[in-house]
């Protein structure tokens, strides 16, 4: 029997057999390589990645697929993580791991920001998204599409959209175009936020009401004076803002605190 896609677990099963390989060749497995899928769904990726590695681990909620996959594949080559992405430590699998998915539409923002947190256990990350998500990740300072999104994880990554996939790529098709995006974790000498804490409240503040200005979303944590004495205008609106300001606003902060 069939399995029906669910909503509530945001299934569109990659079908597309030249956008698979894509997908492959742009992740290169090699055979030792320590990666995980995130939603191997119906196997469209699971099964190329498979047959490239000695063994691949997966995180997969639906107990249906779940049972579906454990009956194509051996247990000893594909291990199967019974769960939500959302919960899972990532850092169990070990060091150098290398992930892969294509991550639900309804959580992929969510997800994107628990991934984050295992940046220093992972090698790569190669994902598919909505293409508005994926845009928002790589998006530069001053364009609409740039956010809390693009400052915390640009801090964290070097990104790259590699290319689109439409919608008829999946069943079902869903109603916008896709893409696929690599993560690099960048090295610790690159990273220079003293709290990550700090960094992310200071982001979420100044993103709070992205239409309004610095001196009004940041007001209770610095006066104008302040701003402008870090070499900020306290009169332009939080896209304005490169990675760079917002670790420097949040690096004042933090030394206040120390």
């Amino acid at each position: 029997m069939a399995h029906i896609p669910r909503k509530r677990f945001g299934q569109n099963f990659l079908n597309s057999p030249g956008i698979i390989r894509k997908i492959v060749a742009a992740i290169a497995p090699q055979r030792g390589d320590l990666i995980v899928e995130i939603g191997p769904g119906q196997a469209a990726i699971t099964e190329p990645l498979l047959a490239a590695l000695d063994r691949l681990h997966v995180v997969e909620i639906d107990r249906d697929l779940i049972s579906e996959l454990k009956q194509r594949f051996p247990a000893d080559q594909l291990i199967i993580h019974e769960g939500d992405a959302l919960g899972f430590d990532f850092a169990t699998l070990g060091e150098n791991l290398r992930v892969v998915g294509n991550l639900p539409y309804n959580i992929s923002t969510p997800l994107l920001f628990h991934l984050g947190a295992f940046a220093s256990h992972v090698h790569d990350m190669h994902f598919m998204l909505q293409k508005e998500v994926v845009d928002r990740m790589v998006s530069a300072p001053g364009s609409g599409e740039y956010g809390r999104l693009s400052v915390m994880l640009q801090y964290r990554f070097h990104m790259e959209r590699l290319f689109i996939v439409p919608p008829g790529a999946f069943t079902p098709a869903p109603k916008v175009n896709s893409a696929v995006v690599r993560m690099i974790p960048k090295p610790a000498d690159e990273l220079h936020a003293r709290n990550m804490e700090v960094f992310a409240s200071v982001v979420s503040a100044a993103f709070s009401q992205r239409r309004k200005m610095l001196r009004n979303t940041l007001r209770k944590l610095f006066s104008e004076a302040q701003l402008q004495d870090l070499g900020i205008t306290p009169t332009v609106r939080p896209e304005r803002l490169g990675v760079e300001d917002y670790v420097r606003l949040a690096n004042q902060l933090s030394g206040r605190d120390s």
